[in-house]
């Protein structure tokens, strides 16, 4: 009878708390008892299965998914975003307007933000971001050459300049290609003082913003001129590529796939983004469903976030 006399009491004090709401130096002064002993009490009431916790999700999020995500690729965070159909457009939109919201409430003060320049998800996460005032970011650096067609140039350009006026941030341009001709081209481009200012910066990055695109290149990329040829592009699908981060290709199962291609892009690679503290990925879609899948299994992401149907793809996988 002890036992369940001490029960009762712990219920008694487990219900004036949670249920209430009252605080537990009342509830010590109308049961007499000490407040380090109702203390006691709540927690053991955790214990004993007395008082239980539980989380609801709202309609139009996706917890399930989420766990899913995180169990099956060892991943930290997922971010699963409700979408009305699957379809590119929808998608980004979708994705970008969660991404711009996660980089709002969690920007740090003094970070250093890397985003690849040739993203349309990302440009879509820049176009919903707020313009931040407590904390404030201390670069935005581009992390995939920037020049191209002149008929999209502006976008890479854009997309680095808005998301650094919107942070607070000095912008630091990367006004190369990203895919030059030969070896001997990059080295020179490289030699740049400017080029080599921002590169150099790639060290310091806190926070990476990234997209993650299949072997075939998005009409963005495309238009833009930084991409491989046709032949090329069927070389490294043979090779086992299914996608890659900034230019830089991997296979199915995360490993990177290096070819002479790989000596060709002026971008940051994925050893950098290893080091970085907290890599964040913007991607969904159908074509890209095997594209994430092996960049999930490389390591470095830290967070996706990605919508309904990509995520249950994933899974399924």
């Amino acid at each position: 009878m002890a036992r369940l006399n001490e029960l009762r009491l712990m219920s008694r004090v487990a219900q004036m708390y949670h249920i209430e709401g009252r605080r537990q130096a009342e509830i010590a002064q109308h049961l007499r008892l000490s407040q380090a002993t109702v203390s006691r009490m709540l927690k053991r009431a955790e214990a004993e299965d007395i008082v239980r916790t539980s989380v609801i999700p709202p309609v139009g999020t996706y917890s399930e998914l989420e766990g899913a995500l995180r169990q099956k690729y060892g991943l930290p965070e997922a971010v699963v975003v409700e979408c009305s159909e699957d379809r590119d457009g929808a998608v980004m939109a979708r994705i970008g307007e969660a991404a711009a919201h996660l980089l709002e409430v969690t920007l740090a003060p003094g970070e250093i933000i890397g985003v690849s320049s040739w993203s349309q998800t990302i440009f879509k996460m820049v176009e919903n971001i707020h313009p931040q005032k407590s904390a404030q970011a201390k670069y935005v650096v581009q992390t995939l050459g920037g020049m191209g067609d002149p008929s999209v140039q502006t976008h890479a350009t854009q997309l680095t300049t808005r998301l650094a006026r919107l942070t607070g941030a000095e912008p630091k341009l990367l006004p190369v290609q990203g895919v030059t001709t030969s070896r001997e081209a990059k080295l020179l481009m490289q030699a740049d003082p400017f080029v080599r200012e921002t590169m150099d910066l790639f060290g310091s990055i806190s926070l990476a913003i990234v997209g993650i695109g299949a072997v075939e290149p998005s009409e963005l990329l495309a238009r833009s001129g930084n991409i491989f040829s046709s032949r090329e592009l069927s070389d490294l699908a043979e090779a086992g590529a299914v996608g890659d981060i900034s230019l830089r290709f991997f296979d199915r199962n995360g490993k990177a796939v290096k070819t002479p291609l790989d000596e060709r892009v002026i971008g940051i690679p994925l050893e950098d983004l290893e080091r970085v503290d907290r890599v964040i990925a913007l991607a969904g879609g159908f074509k890209k469903t095997a594209a994430i899948a092996g960049a999930l299994r490389i390591g470095v992401i830290d967070m996706l976030v990605t919508d309904k149907f990509t995520a249950q793809r994933l899974i399924d996988l």
